[in-house]
C-alpha cells in the first residue's frame, strides 16, 4: 500500500470515512442553525449571543469547525493530488492550504471561545 505524507488519514478508507462523518456533523449543524433561525423569527443580538454562550452550543460549533477543517483538507488534498502532477507545486499548494485551514480554525476558535 502506498501512503502519501500529506494524506490526512493515511489510507483511502479512513479518509473516506472521515469525509462522511464530517459531512454528517456539518449537515446536523446546518439543520440546527436553520431550524433555530426559522423558529426564532424576531431574533436579536441578545438571543443569538445567548445561544452561543451556552457550553453545549460552543462544543457543537467547535465540532463543526473541526469538521469543516478536516472535510476541506481531505477534499482539497484529493483535488491537488489528482490535478497537480509536479511534486514541488503540489506540496507548495498543499502547504498553503494547510496554513489557511489552520489560520481559519484558530480564528474560529478565538471568536467562539474568546472574551
Amino acid at each position: 500500500m502506498v501512503t502519501n505524507i500529506t494524506s490526512f488519514g493515511r489510507s483511502g478508507l479512513s479518509d473516506w470515512l472521515m469525509q462522511r462523518v464530517s459531512a454528517v456533523i456539518l449537515a446536523l449543524y446546518t439543520v440546527f442553525v436553520v431550524a433555530y433561525l426559522l423558529f426564532n423569527p424576531n431574533l436579536d443580538y441578545y438571543a443569538w449571543s445567548g445561544l452561543f454562550e451556552q457550553t453545549w452550543m460552543r462544543i457543537f460549533s467547535l465540532l463543526a469547525f473541526i469538521s469543516i477543517a478536516a472535510h476541506a483538507w481531505i477534499g482539497l488534498w484529493t483535488v491537488t493530488t489528482d490535478y497537480l502532477k509536479s511534486t514541488r507545486l503540489r506540496v507548495g499548494v498543499q502547504t498553503l492550504i494547510i496554513l489557511a485551514i489552520f489560520v481559519y480554525l484558530v480564528w474560529g476558535i478565538q471568536i467562539l471561545w474568546g472574551a
